[in-house]
């Protein structure tokens, strides 16, 4: 893993993103059965630790836990149970989705997990393509931006929600809720918030970082200055956006970033308390 810049470039990481991304959902539809269940799908994310990407912890019914861990410098899933690694899988060789998604399920059950898995959410009969020598940018791109999402959420107020990884988007986020309750449907009221999020691209567009004010309030926010490079974003979601390749490289990547985060909290916050 590079060590010299916080962001550097993503050059050629199609079509190995798409790999990885195929592969975290098939690893995500265990804890989506098996993990202790969280009313905002905590339980479904991963955690970024230095040495992979981790699944929420999962019982064995003779006693013990499970975890997968994605470990991204060995290029391979592991299955710890009791943080002890038990099994690996390749993530190289080229295997489809589904079939990978079909050996974590069988090692799973020798464990004795079983279950109703969504088998959908990942299944995909296309070979895949996995090159190593383009993970180690996203690796550290991710890992410091995870760094710095924990730094900034630190400073904020009240209790917002971890930083999480999301096998199904294939994004980093944590989420700033306000105090103003939002009507839903069936009589549901869910809290108002603030996201920001990392998006590190797919085939129809590049990576980028993200702020999301919900709701979004346009008549109050579209306008307002934001810190070079960020723009306000309205098409297909609403929110704003600072691409990735505007950080990549640069010295002063986290301060932008942190200035970036600050800037769209304090515009939007004030609405959502």
């Amino acid at each position: 893993m590079t060590t010299d810049i916080l962001f550097p470039p993503l050059t050629n990481f199609e079509p190995t993103r798409e790999t990885l991304h195929w592969y975290a959902k098939a690893l995500a539809v265990l804890p989506r059965v098996h993990a202790e269940a969280h009313p905002k799908w905590w339980h479904v994310a991963f955690e970024v630790q230095p040495d992979g990407l981790y699944t929420k912890s999962m019982a064995l019914p003779g006693g013990g836990s499970l975890q997968l861990k994605m470990d991204l410098d060995q290029h391979k899933v592991v299955m710890l149970v009791d943080s002890r690694e038990t099994a690996e899988f390749s993530m190289t060789g080229g295997m489809t989705a589904t079939a990978f998604g079909d050996q974590l399920l069988a090692a799973a059950a020798s464990l004795g997990l079983t279950g109703e898995y969504e088998r959908h959410r990942f299944e995909n009969d296309e070979p895949r393509t996995y090159d190593p020598d383009t993970v180690p940018a996203f690796w550290q791109s991710l890992v410091n931006a995870n760094r710095i999402f924990a730094e900034f959420r630190a400073t904020l107020s009240g209790e917002p929600g971890p930083v999480n990884f999301w096998a199904h988007g294939f994004d980093l986020a944590f989420e700033w809720f306000g105090t103003r309750m939002v009507a839903g449907g069936e009589n549901v009221e869910y809290p108002s918030q603030i996201n920001l999020g990392f998006y590190p691209g797919d085939p129809t567009g590049e990576p980028y970082f993200y702020s999301n004010p919900w709701p979004f309030e346009a008549d109050q926010l579209l306008g307002q200055p934001l810190p070079a490079g960020a723009s306000w974003h309205t098409e297909v979601w609403q929110g704003t956006i600072l691409l990735y390749d505007e950080l990549a490289g640069e010295e002063q990547a986290e301060e932008r970033l942190l200035e970036y985060a600050q800037t769209v909290h304090e515009l939007a916050s004030p609405a959502l308390r």
